[in-house]
């Protein structure tokens, strides 16, 4: 369902981000005042149902399927253990999209995690343990379109098993992916009164690396169940309906996402039966993204390492992309975002950029408002090697501290907050 809106451009997108300011065009209720009705906020009050502790209980949970590789059993093991959590979280609508890699027809394509042709690496990083290394000044643009300054660390796919050293997690990733079959699972949280209208949150389950996958994208995928958790709870009822993708396949292209949407974009807003009241693909309202939590620990030094703790800058990245047809539309649905995280998370900001790229949100840009929820900004920061973690042996739980995963859990509190505005939440009192 193709919306008809010519493409705008990055000067025209930031005049109007400085006339609009923090856009709230987008949504059906307006945001809360911040001070004085808290009581009778039921925002707050969802925020408040989400913990650090929970958050890492379901983030926990997934590590022990590894990596989740597609097309290993550990993958489909996984998927299976993420249904049967939705379901005991409340969200029983579970239902899976099921599609097959790769595609008939498809030809082998340059992954953005590839490894970027680079001068051999220096020494380990004595933070990390993963190769460093980095050049001086601007590079130019990015796979985003961003522009990259400063220094640049080596990035790349871990897939040699003896660059895990813990024998256990080696022992998780062992088998390797085989073509054929494959499914990903969501859920629905039905609406109340506008059942025919719908609100995407969505991350990828699946990683690579021969490691626990807990940032990428883990981070994401508990993010996601978090906040279904909180929205499937008896005493919430929401006007819109929300649905709760995990998708499959996005290292290897994004083919969950793209399945999904080819699979599923004529369905919207059809009656099924008729008369019954019933969308089993309600209209969509927009995609929200949410890919690697965790990490902003800053830029890597002349010597190519990162720091060890979460900076003090660190922020939630809200991407949309400009060249997208309904870009004006995304940007105001980022900066309403924005606005959420800046009313209800507890430690961490938010930052908006322009330069989405390279996840499941992509296939719904020129269909629907899409935004991607981040660490860093993809193109230019995680692409220029600010994540040694990225795809490598040490993306496993010792890496991470309380520090890291509760940014996560802001990203969360800015979800929430957000999508609970946009589809009129309520609780029972």
């Amino acid at each position: 369902m193709r919306r008809g809106v010519s493409v705008v451009t990055v000067p025209v997108l930031w005049l109007f981000v400085a006339v609009l300011g923090a856009a709230t065009s987008v949504a059906p209720v307006e945001a809360q005042p911040p001070g004085g009705q808290e009581a009778d906020d039921p925002v707050r009050e969802l925020v408040s149902r989400l913990t650090l502790d929970e958050y890492k209980a379901t983030l926990k949970g997934l590590t022990r399927f590894g990596d989740r590789r597609q097309g290993t059993q550990r993958n489909r093991d996984a998927v299976d253990w993420i249904e049967a959590t939705l379901q005991d979280f409340g969200c029983t609508t579970t239902e899976r999209v099921h599609y097959q890699y790769p595609p008939a027809g498809a030809q082998p394509r340059r992954s953005f995690a590839d490894p970027l042709p680079r001068p051999p690496p220096p020494p380990p990083n004595e933070n990390t343990g993963t190769p460093t290394g980095g050049d001086v000044g601007r590079r130019g643009p990015g796979p985003g379109g961003s522009v990259i300054f400063g220094y640049r660390a080596r990035t790349g796919v871990n897939r040699d098993p003896m660059a895990q050293p813990d024998e256990r997690i080696r022992e998780l990733n062992r088998e390797e992916p085989v073509d054929g079959d494959r499914s990903q699972v969501y859920c629905t949280k039905v609406g109340a009164t506008r059942p025919d209208e719908m609100y995407i949150l969505g991350a990828h389950m699946d990683g690579h690396g021969v490691n626990e996958a807990v940032d990428d994208d883990g981070s994401g995928t508990a993010l996601v169940m978090e906040i279904a958790r909180v929205l499937s709870s008896p005493d919430v009822e929401t006007e819109r309906s929300i649905r709760f993708v995990l998708w499959n396949n996005e290292e290897t292209g994004l083919n969950g996402a793209r399945a999904y949407v080819e699979q599923r974009e004529a369905l919207q807003g059809v009656e099924d039966p008729p008369g019954s009241g019933r969308y089993p693909e309600p209209r969509w309202l927009g995609m929200i993204q949410h890919d690697m939590m965790l990490w902003d620990h800053g830029a890597p030094g002349p010597d190519g390492r990162v720091s060890r703790d979460q900076r003090p800058e660190a922020d939630v990245n809200i991407e949309f992309q400009s060249n997208a047809e309904l870009a004006t539309e995304a940007m105001e649905l980022a900066f309403f975002f924005k606005a959420a995280n800046e009313q209800y998370a507890t430690d961490y900001p938010a930052t908006v950029g322009p330069h989405m790229t390279n996840t499941d949100s992509t296939p719904f840009m020129h269909l629907v408002p899409a935004i991607s929820l981040r660490e860093n900004e993809r193109g230019a920061q995680v692409g220029a090697g600010w994540n040694p973690n990225w795809h490598q042996p040490t993306d496993v739980w010792t890496t991470y501290t309380d520090d890291d995963f509760r940014l996560g859990l802001n990203a969360a509190q800015t979800t929430l907050a957000a999508i609970a505005q946009l589809v009129g939440a309520t609780v029972e009192r």
